[in-house]
């Protein structure tokens, strides 16, 4: 079993405009066109089994629109995660409106949204979230689509797990992207996930394989950030990493199945 734990897909009307906008930004190519369809086709030519597809809300007033999507698209395979936004009134009430629909976590993601990690009004956010035993997918460090200002550097990400550890985060791209010094000094050993997405090929593998062994591999999730890579090209070159096949397998898919408590029959 393979789990990808960072995945995007959006509704057949607005994935190829969603696409041109972070493309138009980003100057990366999608790898398919967006659609959870197209998903699906990219997961079997794969062999991926599972994939947590997350939603981000850049306003408040897409909270509903965002849910009921989720809804739609929860399947065996497909596993949404909603989104709040940091601005919105209900964002509270909104948290526990996931967790009241059986979702498994959120998506939350400072620079599209506008805050920084660590800002005094995201704290009742996380600790909403935590309480209501829900998994939190984070961005953490810079985003290649906006300008290099740090909103979820390690640092700020320290600040997080230290006012809120009962807060089931996951950090992505390793931590923080392409800020991965400072994850090392600062977040190795942490408890935190780490999602391993666009940081393979971004950084050295000597330094990818140090930062499995000092965190744990037992909280490191694979992940792709499709449809921004290639999840088969994605996968492969992480099963060619040279560590040992129990650390591939906590990484590929026992984390994340005792994370999401997928039943492992």
């Amino acid at each position: 079993m393979i789990i990808d734990f960072h995945t995007h897909a959006f509704p057949d009307n607005v994935a190829e405009r969603a696409l041109k906008r972070v493309e138009s930004k980003g100057g990366i190519k999608p790898k398919f066109d967006g659609t959870l369809s197209g998903l699906l086709l990219s997961m079997d030519k794969a062999g991926i089994s599972i994939s947590v597809v997350l939603s981000i809300a850049t306003r408040p007033g897409q909270f509903d629109s965002i849910l009921k999507w989720s809804g739609t698209i929860r399947s065996d395979r497909i596993i949404p995660f909603p989104s709040v936004h940091p601005d919105d009134y209900y964002v509270q009430e909104h948290i526990r409106e996931i967790k009241k629909q059986g979702f498994k976590g959120l998506k939350m993601h400072p620079y599209f949204q506008n805050f920084y990690v660590d800002e005094e009004r995201m704290f009742p956010v996380y600790e909403t979230i935590a309480g209501s035993d829900l998994i939190l997918v984070l961005h953490c460090g810079f985003d290649f689509a906006y300008e290099r200002i740090d909103r979820a550097g390690p640092q700020r990400i320290l600040r997080v797990v230290e006012r809120c550890p009962e807060l089931k985060l996951v950090a992505a791209h390793s931590g923080g992207w392409q800020q991965w010094d400072d994850v090392e000094k600062l977040l190795t050993g942490k408890n935190i996930y780490f999602e391993i997405s666009f940081s393979q090929g971004f950084m050295n593998d000597k330094q990818f394989k140090r930062m499995i062994v000092k965190h744990s591999s037992d909280l490191i999730l694979f992940g792709t950030d499709t449809p921004w890579a290639d999840q088969k090209a994605a996968l492969e070159n992480f099963e060619n990493l040279k560590i040992s096949q129990d650390i591939k397998s906590n990484i590929f898919f026992k984390n994340a199945m005792r994370l999401l408590k997928i039943d492992d029959s």
